[in-house]
């Protein structure tokens, strides 16, 4: 790798580098623009080019955005196909590929209307009945509409997957009336009776998959319909901290922990100190969950949801000065 490639800081590629800042490329683009393969695996190796998908790179300061994320796209499928599934959730905005996907590039999901056909190993490729407002053109890459995609991974998923789906479908403006009005035209089809189920339950207001698959562990346990994102007020009426998934009559809640913003020690720290005023001063029941409780394998939080509430609800019930919302 050489070194006049970065910018002055040696933080970013600058603009002495042979390759694009902004726009994604291939392997076979980064050669030919004079990088050799050890430079190219150098540069990724120390983070100055991260992978966006199987066989596409781009330079590590280019932006996440629809346009980079199209273009991406554009470079490995046919402009007859549809993207679909968890890549159209991806281009959509809509962050629920696999968890995997932290540590390698996820399968392309990509359906066929056509003869055409994606023959690439890193390709999910199928047919699906598709009709013409089921796809949309974004930065001109064919993809299933908002709409259609959030039908199809509420069907198709795992449970807990499938209703983080929904939910970031509902959160990007997807109208709820009309998600749950084109349920019927999938009679039949594969999924059908969980979709009917989970777009119920739908919202727009979950911040995150995690909370998602925990508020579907919520209503496992039979507690309702909970209040999310519920404020909780200081002394003088300001709102100051918020509660992910809460029932306010017994002050119960249940808060998912994930790694981007629960890992830190100055983020343990302060969740601590969170939790802790509301419970004191507010006398609210506060379980704290992270993926382990609500995704590994033999995980069941129903048992912990369903005793905690029932704890909150018997320690409500005996009043006390201290028990003010």
């Amino acid at each position: 790798m050489d070194r006049s490639w970065l910018d002055d800081r040696g933080t970013f590629l600058g603009a002495g580098s042979p390759l694009p800042l902004d726009v994604p490329f291939t392997r076979t683009t980064a050669a030919s623009l004079g990088v050799s393969r050890r430079s190219f695996q150098t540069l990724t190796r120390r983070g100055f080019v991260r992978q966006v998908l199987t066989g596409v790179y781009a330079a590590a300061q280019a932006p996440d955005d629809t346009l980079l994320r199209a273009s991406a796209l554009s470079l490995v499928i046919p402009p007859t196909a549809v993207v679909a599934d968890r890549t159209a959730a991806w281009l959509h905005d809509v962050e629920i590929l696999p968890r995997s996907a932290l540590h390698v590039a996820p399968p392309l999901d990509v359906v066929h209307v056509d003869d055409t056909r994606v023959r690439r190993p890193e390709t999910d490729g199928r047919r699906r009945g598709l009709v013409a407002h089921d796809i949309t053109v974004v930065h001109g890459v064919r993809v299933t509409t908002a709409l259609r995609t959030a039908l199809d991974l509420g069907r198709l998923l795992w449970r807990f997957d499938a209703l983080a789906a929904i939910d970031g479908f509902l959160r990007i403006g997807v109208p709820h009336e009309l998600l749950i009005a084109e349920i019927g035209r999938f009679r039949g089809y594969r999924g059908v009776v969980q979709l009917r189920y989970l777009a119920r339950l739908g919202v727009g207001r979950a911040e995150s998959p995690g909370e998602s698959a925990l508020r579907l562990h919520w209503y496992d346990a039979g507690l309702g319909r909970p209040e999310l994102q519920f404020w909780i007020h200081s002394d003088n009426g300001v709102p100051i901290y918020r509660l992910d998934i809460a029932d306010p009559d017994v002050r119960y809640a249940a808060e998912y922990n994930g790694l981007e913003f629960h890992s830190e020690a100055a983020d343990v720290t302060y969740d601590e100190d969170r939790l802790g005023w509301i419970q004191d001063n507010r006398a609210w029941s506060i379980d704290p969950f992270t993926k382990d409780d609500v995704y590994a394998r033999g995980a069941d939080p129903v048992p912990r949801l369903q005793a905690g509430h029932a704890e909150a609800r018997r320690s409500v019930s005996l009043w006390t000065p201290r028990h003010r919302r």
